[in-house]
């Protein structure tokens, strides 16, 4: 209950608001639910009816051929609205189903969109398996809140209220003794809400969770191969899912700790008009055809009772799920378009610039990058080296403004990088890292993902700027070739080619390259040096390295150790001042050699 406050809107007013376009079907569906409820007084008025007509042809010696016409008018009647009620309890059904699944689409699209203009922070904070949650199990708690859990709510209120407005007008005292224990009820599922409302905020966390040991470990499955762990994986999620299932009884358990009392008073009902209505008709208080008519729609008292705690216990789900739903729906990301953003269609020259630049992660303890200043001209080649964890990832990622540096200023040919429209800023950056994700596509397919219009010329032309070409000529299907999910079928090196193609198929203004090569052999990177130096187009690249095969022929090196620049120049120059690099080029090519 706590977060809802937290959001613009509440639940049903978020529920309310995705339902455009399809509110007024929804709102006659309401009428409709109330509509088929209220036919349902037919049958017992009319069953009251013809015992009652029954007992007076009996009690007056008459003929039932006299009372024929009244006869079949009661007999017409009663299958006539039965057959229009089943007709309105079919059309309404569909109806409540097309707003429940045109939401869920609306609802689902938005929340896709929402992601994928995320930033780099929000996807460090929310696992994959949560997510999938939130637009799978999630979102179908709120598909049937709409169907089922409103129609619910609806037709019991309907039915128990016209119920009760038609046993008071047949007879005010007997009504007061059947409805007397009524209240009860509301008691009872008022105590059922407040217990079972953080079990299933506990439930749904459970899922998640589970969810997430389930993505990791079917992503991550080579691992676990290689490893050999297959049985302490298989005995981790047993665990998790055992969780899961407990928490799952913990909640049936606790409707259940409520259920005999709903039944005990629900029926307790027909005792009571057993006794009370008995006492009824032998003083002549009722007719035997009231009579009839109040037993034969007891149910409709008993049954809304009855469904009070399954409404609430699914209502709960609704509300579990629908807060976390709307946590993501109603998140911002913090790297967003300024107001002012310029506009930049066309190509950038490609200057870099880092002015003072020191930056932290939200949730470290110290500082990651340390008053960084360096400039990379138009064309140049700039190549940054140094130890694992010295923040040369975290320096690239300023660029494209995954992140935003605490200080210091970043520029693209003078302007700082926060002045542009991210789209425009993004789409002049060619991106390639050492991690590759490849999509369940063709190699034409994921070499184009950028710039969909390439022909097949093209991408054979960018596949040769990344010696990617010679295997895929070699694979079954050449650039038809289906790449399994996140390139299983490649090798590291052949994933990292084709990463390093896609970035240059745009034919970024700036491509950065981080470890891209770290996976190919001497004679594969010495193509693509090769290849990277004589592109058809300018380009400024940065490039994160580790080899000194990759180093030495760019127009700058700069050396960073603890978030600093300790060290900047071209190879020769460094090698001579015999310090860091210098130490480095000694150690991987041999001191004769540097």
């Amino acid at each position: 209950m706590e977060k809802k406050n937290q959001f613009p809107k509440s639940r049903l007013g978020w529920l309310w608001e995705n339902m455009e376009g399809k509110r007024a079907l929804f709102i006659i569906a309401l009428f409709g639910t109330a509509l088929y409820n209220v036919l349902q007084l037919v049958v017992p008025h009319y069953s009251g009816k013809l015992v009652n007509l029954f007992q007076k042809v009996e009690d007056e010696g008459l003929s039932l051929a006299d009372n024929a016409d009244t006869f079949y008018r009661l007999i017409f009647l009663m299958v006539g609205l039965t057959l229009f009620r089943v007709i309105v309890v079919y059309l309404d059904c569909m109806a409540y189903e097309r707003v429940s699944q045109g939401t869920l689409f609306r609802i689902r699209n938005f929340l896709y969109d929402k992601i994928q203009r995320q930033d780099m922070k929000f996807y460090s904070t929310y696992r994959t398996g949560d997510l999938m949650t939130r637009v799978t199990g999630d979102l179908d708690a709120v598909r049937h809140n709409i169907a089922w859990v409103i129609r619910c709510i609806v037709e019991s209120l309907t039915l128990f209220l016209s119920a009760a407005v038609y046993f008071f007008l047949i007879d005010v005292k007997l009504a007061l003794c059947v409805l007397s224990i009524s209240p009860l009820i509301f008691v009872i599922v008022l105590r059922f809400r407040n217990k079972v409302a953080p079990i299933h905020k506990a439930l749904r966390e459970k899922l998640a969770g589970m969810n997430t040991d389930a993505q990791e470990n079917i992503s991550g499955n080579r691992v676990v191969k290689a490893f050999a762990r297959e049985d302490y994986e298989i005995e981790h999620f047993d665990k998790t899912n055992r969780d899961y299932r407990d928490t799952n009884v913990t909640t049936q358990k606790v409707w259940l700790k409520f259920f005999p009392f709903v039944e005990l008073i629900a029926n307790a009902l027909p005792v009571i008009l057993l006794l009370v209505g008995g006492m009824f008709i032998i003083h002549g208080q009722i007719s035997m055809g009231d009579y009839v008519a109040f037993s034969l729609l007891i149910w409709a008292i008993a049954n809304p009772m009855r469904m009070m705690g399954n409404i609430m216990n699914e209502f709960q789900r609704f509300s579990a799920a629908s807060d976390k739903i709307m946590e993501i729906y109603y998140s911002e990301p913090e790297i967003v378009d300024r107001p002012d953003a310029l506009a930049h269609p066309d190509r950038f020259d490609g200057r870099v610039e880092f002015e003072h630049v020191s930056f932290q992660y939200e949730d470290g303890k110290l500082p990651v990058l340390k008053d960084i200043t360096f400039t990379a001209e138009p064309g140049e080649t700039v190549a940054i080296i140094g130890e694992t964890g010295c923040g040369k990832t975290s320096l690239i990622q300023m660029i494209p403004r995954f992140y935003e540096p605490n200080s210091g200023t970043v520029r693209v040919d003078g302007v700082p990088v926060e002045r542009y429209k991210l789209q425009d800023l993004r789409k002049n950056i060619g991106l390639a890292t050492q991690d590759v994700l490849l999509y369940s596509d063709t190699i034409e397919g994921n070499i184009s993902y950028g710039a969909m219009a390439l022909t097949a010329e093209e991408v054979e032309k960018y596949a040769r700027y990344s010696a990617a070409s010679d295997f895929i000529h070699r694979m079954p299907e050449g650039y038809d070739t289906i790449v399994g999910e996140r390139g299983v079928g490649l090798s590291g090196g052949q994933k990292q080619r084709i990463s390093l193609a896609r970035a240059l198929a745009i034919k970024p203004s700036i491509l950065i390259l981080d470890d891209t090569t770290s996976a190919v052999d001497m004679e594969t990177e010495k193509q693509i040096q090769h290849s990277l130096r004589n592109l058809d187009f300018s380009c400024t690249k940065i490039i994160i390295a580790q080899r000194i095969s990759t180093t030495k022929f760019a127009d700058k090196i700069l050396v960073l150790k603890d978030g600093r620049i300790i060290e900047s120049g071209n190879h020769k120059d460094l090698v001579a001042a015999g310090g860091y690099y210098a130490d480095l080029v000694k150690l991987q090519l041999g001191e004769s050699i540097a």
